[in-house]
């Protein structure tokens, strides 16, 4: 049922494509045309926009989508998303990397409350622009690479190297500030693995990277998009990142960008510990990020069903 309705298409475009679009259009307009706290309340419907717009994409593309596979599903999708990055929120509390200007005049329910609703849009873009990218011819170059598998000694290394990461960061906040974007995904894939959740690694363990570039491409996407709507936004967030605070694009130091590489690990891993505990690992096959995922899943024998045309009967 709600994979007839989201894939209804007007133009070759699902319809919620055109709604996604008409919420960008609204709330990019306002968003950097209106005075006084704007962003508070039109960050959420401008970023849902951009997520519907991009998951249409997808299913133009693959023809099928995170929201016209599971419409629950992408719903959880924002769930997660929230208390995803208050955890970042609550390492930068140690870090001061960045900063929220703007907020000063709100109360502390508010900024919470508006936060949140922010927040929650992060996992559902970057995994449906990553979606997108795994559509992109050039991805598929990286389906043979170096096998690198999760076995007990490599999850131990991991393991090891993220506790380590997150110490060193916490004490010496100043020098060790990139390890934010990695220190949590070392942590988290050795947990997955443990707890049955799905993990990156088992991709790779068959040279098949796709995937993994799928996500950081993803990822460099919606950091452009973020820092770009950020720039005329308030409230709005400044960075103070040692050593590299030079040649910005937006408020962003260049090198910067490159955190959002890592973060997209760190973002699957997350996603999969909390949907995989949470649904006792329903949905550890919902996020599609190559295109012959799909076809795979679409090609599934269902039991009791006739054999295809050719196909030997057992």
């Amino acid at each position: 049922m709600f994979s007839d309705l989201f894939a209804r298409r007007w133009g070759g475009l699902p319809v919620h494509g055109w709604t996604g679009l008409v919420l960008i259009a609204v709330f990019w307009t306002l968003n950097w045309s209106l005075t006084g706290l704007r962003t508070l309340w039109g960050f959420f419907p401008l970023w849902l926009g951009y997520c519907l717009f991009v998951d249409a994409l997808v299913c133009v593309r693959k023809g099928s989508s995170l929201l016209t596979r599971n419409a629950p599903a992408y719903a959880g999708l924002f769930a997660a998303s929230a208390p995803s990055w208050w955890l970042f929120e609550l390492l930068n509390r140690r870090l001061q990397n960045w900063l929220y200007l703007g907020v000063e005049g709100i109360s502390d329910l508010e900024y919470v409350l508006f936060s949140s609703l922010s927040f929650s849009t992060v996992i559902p873009a970057v995994f449906g622009t990553a979606e997108l990218a795994g559509t992109f011819r050039w991805i598929g170059r990286f389906r043979n690479g170096p096998r690198l598998a999760p076995s007990p000694a490599v999850l131990r290394r991991f393991l090891a190297v993220g506790v380590a990461s997150l110490l060193a960061l916490l004490m010496w906040p100043r020098y060790f500030f990139p390890l934010v974007w990695l220190a949590v995904y070392l942590i988290l894939e050795p947990l997955n693995g443990r707890f049955g959740c799905r993990s990156l690694l088992a991709d790779t363990a068959s040279g098949d990277w796709r995937g993994v570039f799928s996500l950081w491409t993803g990822c460099l996407i919606c950091g452009f998009f973020w820092e770009m709507w950020n720039i005329l936004s308030y409230p709005k967030w400044i960075y103070h990142v040692p050593f590299v605070d030079f040649c910005h694009i937006f408020e962003m130091p260049v090198l910067g960008y490159g955190g959002y590489i890592p973060f997209s690990l760190e973002l699957f891993a997350l996603y999969h510990l909390i949907a995989g505990l949470a649904t006792r690992g329903r949905l550890q096959d919902y996020i599609e990020l190559t295109p012959d995922a799909d076809r795979a899943r679409s090609t599934e024998k269902v039991p009791g069903a006739p054999p295809a045309s050719g196909e030997a009967v057992p």
